[in-house]
């Protein structure tokens, strides 16, 4: 029997949707299994995940616009984003931060 390579997999948790603007977007406290994060956004923005309520600036990390990126997080933590900042670069648009739970 050949062996054939497996693609490294997660169990894929709740979803929530985070709408930003000029103004903080927040979500609901993550799950007791979740240790991994899956973000994409229509939009490039600024995020932050922390314990307790979270508020993202222009100094926070950069996701742009349809990217998938994995984090890892914490139980219980929460995440808040921000557009990006005009910079030149970047074409600051209200949009939509998908955020999917894995555990």
């Amino acid at each position: 029997m050949p062996f054939f390579s497996k693609q490294n997999s997660s169990r894929v948790g709740p979803s929530q949707t985070i709408a930003y603007d000029s103004s903080v977007g927040a979500t609901n406290a993550f799950g007791s299994e979740t240790f991994q994060l899956r973000l994409v956004a229509n939009s490039g923005c600024c995020y932050r995940i922390g314990d307790g309520a979270q508020t993202a600036t222009i100094s926070d990390p950069y996701l742009p616009a349809n990217v998938v990126e994995y984090v890892t997080v914490s139980p219980g933590q929460r995440i808040a984003a921000l557009k990006a900042a005009t910079n030149g670069l970047v074409t600051a648009t209200a949009g939509t931060l998908w955020v999917t739970e894995i555990s």
